[in-house]
């Protein structure tokens, strides 16, 4: 039997060409789909950050205006220090509560949750309310909030 290698060659060369999609799904509620945003996605998509800060127990609230006809919606909380706990949760215009997200959700335990939500009808449209919360923080930690629905 003779075998024709450049068939095979041809075949293994794109598998290997194709990237592998390491986003995974969080959870799924009313039509919503958070997701892990893929590790070649993970750069800043917003244009300022703001720093913050928490206490143990202490919530602060975010606002993100999300226009009619998104689809997604991503979010990177960025505390930097794993050994402190914050948590994230979102809040729909439509009454669909996500989360509550914690440092592991996004797949890596590094003091930072960046995460997508994706439906595919669109997203509720008008302002989204983040709450991330302090759930276990030695002291003062401070963080970065960014979100954007497009």
């Amino acid at each position: 039997m003779k075998v024709h290698w450049l068939p095979l060659l041809v075949i293994v060369g794109l598998a290997l060409a194709i990237p592998a999609v390491s986003a995974k799904v969080v959870e799924e509620k009313d039509g919503y789909v958070v997701t892990t945003v893929d590790t070649t996605q993970r750069f800043a998509t917003f244009s300022s950050l703001t720093s913050y800060s928490l206490t143990q127990g202490q919530t602060r609230w975010h606002t993100t205006y999300v226009p009619s006809g998104s689809t997604t919606f991503i979010s990177d909380l960025n505390w930097g220090q794993p050994s402190n706990s914050l948590s994230l949760t979102f809040y729909t215009p439509d009454i669909s509560i996500l989360g509550p997200y914690y440092d592991a959700a996004d797949g890596v335990i590094d003091g930072r949750i960046h995460l997508m939500v994706y439906r595919s009808t669109g997203l509720s449209s008008g302002t989204w309310s983040s709450k991330v919360y302090g759930s276990s923080i030695a002291g003062t930690q401070t963080y970065s909030y960014s979100a954007s629905g497009y």
